[in-house]
């Protein structure tokens, strides 16, 4: 599986409040959730970003409250993948409950730039900038848990399991 995209740079510490904002936390629609996905650390995120777009971010990203909103504002938003130094391990686990992969690369994450153009391999884990021409390695995606982002989430994966096994 290859994700490509531009990327849009955020720092360090970017809590699961700047991923979407407590205020909208009264629906668990996706598409209502992605129209102020990362709206207070830039507000004209929602209307620009465009599907496959990457998040690359600091460290410890979605630390903070344990909501599955976060990572579906970022999916729902047409983001195709985050990479980031670290993630809070709520985050990551909720990340990839609803299908939306991501990637730790420290190195990666310090020298991609805003506006760059990204391809990322989630078999093999090798990221690509190719505005820069540099290759960054981050730890692929086990093949289990590539089958539940193909499914589009753990409760489809696990429905779709459910329909074989009867």
């Amino acid at each position: 599986m290859k994700l490509s995209g531009k990327v849009w740079k955020f720092g360090a510490d970017v809590d699961t409040d700047a991923i979407i904002p407590a205020r909208y936390l009264n629906t668990s629609d996706p598409q209502e959730l992605a129209g102020h996905c990362m709206e207070d650390a830039d507000p004209s995120f929602p209307a620009r970003v465009r599907p496959g777009d990457i998040i690359v971010a600091g460290k410890n990203f979605g630390c903070g409250s344990s909501r599955e909103h976060a990572p579906m504002a970022i999916k729902a938003a047409g983001v195709s993948c985050v990479i980031a130094g670290t993630f809070a391990r709520i985050f990551y686990r909720n990340a990839f409950n609803i299908g939306l992969p991501i990637f730790e690369s420290p190195e990666a994450a310090a020298e991609i730039n805003e506006g760059d153009e990204v391809e990322v391999d989630a078999v093999s884990g090798l990221i690509t900038d190719h505005t820069t021409g540099k290759t960054y390695r981050a730890a692929p995606v086990p093949p289990f848990m590539q089958q539940i982002i193909a499914a589009g989430g753990l409760i489809p994966y696990v429905a779709e399991k459910v329909r074989k096994d009867v």
